[in-house]
């Protein structure tokens, strides 16, 4: 039993030590947007804005977002992993520690929009390490593939309707709208699939998109 566990344990511990570094590379990605001052990545357009208007930190208001969506998806049937779970307790505090420590830019286009670039090679980094850790989608991806299962959508409409959402939302309630937002949804799929063929996962990306479908 003991010689059962202790791979078992070993391969937790390194999956989870990963992942951790995928979830810093996120949360990296959402600061450095949010401070380049012109704009946010979609789901930080709501998350700023709840935090404004709650009184609390960013990385606070993405847990209770996240949360919420995971919730949605529960309703669903969605099946979620570890990951899943590790990715709502993780990602919220590693936005608050990158906030404490990169500066806010303000009147500085070009370093602006080298922050967005910044941001989009981080998320796209951290995309390929959580993915390839195979531990459960993300509570918002969870979503989206709940909604194309359950309706004739697919999962790139899904995601679609599900990120404008919550950006109009966000808008609405005050975040912050700008050309960062619209840039880093642009470029966020060509930097992702870059990631994943510098990792050799186009194929596993492949699958899992496929497997998502309904």
């Amino acid at each position: 039993m003991n010689s059962f566990r202790k791979p078992v344990i070993k391969k937790f511990l390194r999956d989870f030590a990963t992942i951790q570094v995928g979830f810093a590379f996120f949360a990296f990605a959402i600061a450095i947007v949010i401070r380049a001052n012109i704009g946010a990545t979609s789901w930080a357009v709501l998350e700023v804005a709840l935090a404004g208007m709650f009184n609390i930190t960013p990385g606070t208001a993405t847990v209770m977002v996240a949360a919420t969506v995971l919730l949605l998806a529960l309703t669903l049937r969605e099946p979620i992993g570890w990951g899943t779970v590790a990715n709502i307790m993780s990602i919220g505090p590693w936005l608050d520690l990158f906030l404490s420590l990169i500066p806010e830019v303000n009147a500085n286009l070009p370093l602006q929009l080298l922050f967005v670039a910044v941001g989009v090679s981080s998320m796209s980094l951290g995309s390929a390490i959580y993915i390839g850790v195979n531990a459960g989608a993300g509570p918002r991806d969870s979503l989206m593939m709940a909604i194309a299962r359950t309706t004739p959508l697919d999962v790139r409409t899904a995601r679609g309707i599900i990120e404008s959402t919550a950006v109009l939302i966000g808008w609405m309630l005050g975040g912050p709208l700008g050309v960062g937002t619209i840039l880093f949804a642009i470029l966020i799929g060509p930097g992702v699939q870059l990631a994943f063929r510098l990792f050799n996962m186009e194929t596993y990306a492949r699958k899992n998109l496929k497997q998502s479908s309904p």
